[in-house]
């Protein structure tokens, strides 16, 4: 198993990134953040989905003004993207938002870095040094010649000591490139450099499928390097779609919060003999429901297989599974079978044995 890289902490509205904290999924809203009831509504779906953090963009004053009651009408952390403007900085940390993104290199003079930098103090807002492949600095791309990792991470590594000088470590630093190879290489680059947490994702990714598959590619290969603090899945979609894969994509490395249970499936063959695909994404939402009501409080392996092939040794594998046969299923406990399964009506009863049995295992 690999080990994470050990990071500094910083606390986003209570939620603690870094340190070996478990790792936060984030997302962004696409609604015009002044619009208070459209940005609230989207917030709310998505706590509901599982997200830990939020970001909103910030374009003018109305919407740094904005944040201060969007604050009082959601559970979560808000972050505020900002670009070119320290004013809509200062604004947004009055008005109580959480951390701030923002690059202090294109806010404009020293002293308007030193009154982002004090009003963050006085606050104590973590700011996000957000780097992004498609708005490097000019400078670099004509030193590197194009977008690399390099010139990534030195673009990074700028911001960086910019809020160093006016001795501000409450930093967390991301950098994305719509490339994976060069994201993953700019992030270890980077680890190398600064304990600071970690924001990981590809950005530009796609749509939801696609860029579920990049984002996945890309992120998944970064934690697995043992580096990360918290991630965000860009996809072009609705921004729940983005939770529920950056979720996904943390309970199949055993990362994070996300480790309620564990479910496998069979893809299915012509050995099948059951409805399994019905049955698997029946299961698998139940499960989901379970976990976000609290259900699980110890981490449970879950299998759903359809023939007597590898379905029997996954299923004892799990710690509760069951495996298909001629329009029945075999339920395993614990490597032992229990009882068989027979009717329309499969998933449910599966369901049901799973709730008892996690009954029993919970308090072994």
């Amino acid at each position: 198993m690999f080990s994470r890289k050990e990071t500094k902490v910083i606390n986003i509205g209570g939620v603690k990134i870094g340190g070996g904290n478990p790792i936060a999924v984030q997302s962004m809203c696409n609604t015009p953040t002044e619009n208070v009831e459209a940005t609230v509504s989207q917030i709310l779906k998505l706590e509901e989905a599982g997200c830990d953090i939020i970001r909103v963009a910030v374009l003018n004053e109305e919407a740094a003004h904005a944040i201060k009651e969007i604050k009082k009408q959601i559970h979560i952390p808000l972050v505020a993207d900002i670009h070119f403007s320290h004013k809509l900085a200062l604004i947004s940390m009055e008005s109580g938002v959480d951390k701030v993104r923002i690059n202090p290199g294109n806010i404009g003079s020293d002293e308007n870095v030193k009154a982002v930098v004090k009003a963050a103090k006085e606050r104590e807002i973590p700011i996000r040094i957000g780097i992004n492949g498609g708005s490097l600095e000019k400078q670099l791309l004509e030193k590197y010649g194009e977008v690399t990792p390099e010139a990534m991470a030195e673009s990074a590594m700028g911001h960086v000591e910019i809020l160093e000088r006016e001795n501000f470590e409450n930093i967390a630093v991301s950098l994305k490139a719509s490339s994976v190879a060069k994201t993953v290489e700019a992030y270890k680059l980077m680890a190398e450099k600064r304990p600071y947490p970690l924001h990981i994702g590809v950005t530009e990714a796609g749509t939801v499928y696609g860029g579920t598959i990049k984002s996945a590619a890309g992120i998944g290969a970064v934690l697995l390097s043992g580096i990360g603090d918290t991630i965000r899945v860009s996809l072009t979609g609705d921004p729940a779609q983005e939770v529920r894969a950056g979720k996904m994509l943390l309970r199949s490395l055993n990362l994070g919060a996300a480790d309620a249970f564990e479910f496998v499936s069979c893809p299915t063959c012509g050995r099948t003999k059951i409805d399994l695909v019905s049955i698997a994404n029946k299961v698998e939402s139940e499960l989901e429901a379970l976990a976000k009501e609290g259900f699980f409080t110890k981490k449970i392996k879950v299998a759903v297989m359809g023939c007597v092939v590898n379905g029997p040794g996954e299923s004892r594998a799990a710690d509760i599974g069951m495996a298909g046969g001629d329009g029945c299923a075999v339920v395993f406990e614990k490597g032992e079978i229990t009882c068989k399964l027979v009717g329309e009506n499969i998933a449910e009863q599966f369901i049901e044995k799973v709730k008892e049995f996690y009954g029993r295992y919970k308090k072994d």
